[in-house]
């Protein structure tokens, strides 16, 4: 079988409101995620070491930090016409913004035009997982479907969370129906109590994509979604397929991690999908040197752990810190440290998230919060030790508790 011609596109236009106030001054997929790098760095890690080497971003939302990440981050070389392009929303085919996923991609169809791929992978820029695309495209090929998407199983009381594939039953390959947050689900057939759950990537057949997201343009009463109407219309002409994530065998990959996928669009998911990464046996592991995560080199030093007085010991414990980290005299523990990172003596934190450039004053307590860039904590200031002052000085507490402080806040004592 001759070597498929694949065109990547990544959409990247989310407005990511659930994740407020993370994604106030940036899109979703810019959101910073364990220590060193931004959500979208996952889909293209994925897609790079797959052998997919020439993307497309398609952005829309408060997309500067994004484009400018993907820009200095990751470029490719040009000889060989690799790259991973930028593309913000253009209005070429009328005087409005992307209307959905699907309407991205019909904007966007001089690319494909221009490109002439046989296979167009469409992947989302906002979920931590690893992927290899290559084995969707094979089973997509070797299938004769024109449309494939991948597939999680959950648990079945989950459903009404996720858009539901359901299978035919003399072939589990191929889509019967899609059902978005269904009340009555069917578990599957080789484990009733799980369904099979979109992710929300697809691998399609180029000219049959845009046959598809061309009359979906057409039609007045579409969402103009992937998931919502382009599944369906492929399911309708029965050439609808779906890849069991199960099945992906990503190299270096552990029976724990294997088929590890988190959609972080909640503070709490985002929350605790960085739980999953610091503890000895990581649910997700960045460690995977095999199927390695990429992102910009930041020139920043080593972190530094000082004094070892008593009363007054530098140290982090079940915590990830990252380069530019200065921990002086400060506790650390179960903790996110991103670059720049300054903790202060005798300053406390505990199950949380920091980012980028946040300081922790002297005495200063931090327990399941997120700190946004750039964010002070005064001395002696307190965050996430009692919600409810957190609440009326007007920051985000999720539903599980954690406190989340915006860009570039002072917290005072």
């Amino acid at each position: 079988m001759a070597t498929p011609r694949v065109l990547a596109i990544v959409l990247a236009g989310g407005e990511g409101k659930r994740l407020m106030p993370l994604t106030e001054e940036r899109a979703k997929p810019a959101v910073p995620f364990g220590g060193l790098y931004r959500l979208v760095d996952f889909a293209l890690s994925n897609l790079v070491n797959s052998g997919y080497l020439q993307i497309v971003v398609l952005t829309q939302y408060k997309s500067h930090s994004l484009d400018r990440h993907v820009a200095r981050t990751w470029r490719m070389s040009s000889l060989l016409g690799n790259y991973v392009a930028p593309v913000p929303a253009q209005q070429r085919v009328g005087k409005h913004w992307y209307l959905g996923s699907a309407d991205a991609i019909y904007q966007c169809l001089n690319i494909i035009e221009d490109e002439r791929p046989d296979i167009v992978v469409t992947v989302g820029a906002d979920h931590v997982y690893r992927m290899d695309f290559s084995q969707m495209v094979d089973a997509h090929m070797a299938s004769g479907a024109e449309f494939t998407v991948s597939a999680i199983r959950q648990p079945i009381g989950l459903a009404g969370e996720f858009g539901v594939i359901e299978t035919q039953a003399d072939d589990p390959t191929r889509i019967a129906a899609f059902r978005e947050k269904p009340k009555d689900p069917v578990g599957l057939a080789d484990s009733p109590g799980e369904v099979l759950a979109s992710m929300g990537n697809y691998v399609a057949n180029a000219d049959a994509l845009v046959e598809a997201v061309t009359q979906d343009a057409q039609n007045p009463t579409s969402k103009h979604d992937m998931g919502g109407d382009i599944v369906p219309w492929f399911v309708a002409r029965n050439t609808a397929g779906v890849y069991d994530f199960i099945r992906n065998d990503v190299a270096g990959s552990t029976d724990r991690d294997r088929d590890y996928w988190r959609d972080v669009g909640t503070i709490d998911a985002y929350y605790d999908a960085h739980l999953d990464l610091i503890s000895v046996s990581p649910v997700f592991n960045l460690y995977n040197t095999k199927w390695p995560l990429f992102t910009g080199n930041s020139g920043l030093p080593p972190a530094k752990f000082v004094h070892a007085g008593p009363g007054r010991l530098g140290h982090a414990a079940d915590s990830l810190v990252s380069p530019g980290v200065i921990v002086s005299g400060a506790t650390v523990s179960g903790s996110v440290l991103s670059p720049g990172v300054y903790l202060h003596s005798w300053a406390s934190v505990s199950d949380s998230v920091v980012l980028d450039n946040a300081v922790v004053g002297r005495h200063a307590q931090v327990h399941r919060a997120i700190l946004d860039k750039n964010v002070v904590v005064q001395e002696r200031a307190r965050v996430g030790i009692d919600p409810e002052h957190d609440r009326a000085r007007g920051f985000t507490v999720s539903e599980g508790g954690v406190t989340v402080v915006p860009k570039g806040t002072v917290v005072t004592a």
